[in-house]
């Protein structure tokens, strides 16, 4: 499966952004997605997941309750709705897929950056 990353931008504190994952390739109901991001000079790390038909998510302690992932398997896409932006957030996203949702992501789309401006 190919992924591709849209949505980050240069944004203030306090606020959103959402950001796109689309896959193409494979069937991409068979894969779990993951968000990760890379800090300067960090790094990289999880920041959410959500599994193959969207039942089950995880959120990192430093995200939970600001962003909330979800998939359309119909347009081949998984989401990232960021809220209440901090500086802290500041990173290349990437988006990586699984087979297995208990795996180790196997493939990675490209990053796209998130700047938030304090």
């Amino acid at each position: 499966v190919q992924l591709q990353a849209f949505g980050g931008g240069l944004v203030q504190t306090g606020s959103f952004l959402r950001l796109s994952c689309v896959g193409s390739g494979r069937a991409f109901s068979n894969y779990g997605v993951g968000w990760f991001r890379q800090a300067p000079g960090k790094e990289r790390e999880f920041v959410v997941g959500i599994s193959k038909v969207g039942v089950t998510t995880w959120y990192s302690d430093s995200v939970k309750g600001r962003f909330t992932i979800s998939r359309d398997n119909a347009k081949n896409t998984v989401y990232l709705q960021m809220m209440s932006l901090k500086p802290e957030d500041t990173a290349v996203y990437y988006c990586g897929a699984r087979y297995n949702d208990y795996a180790p992501y196997d493939y990675w789309g490209q990053g796209t950056q998130v700047t938030v401006s304090s």
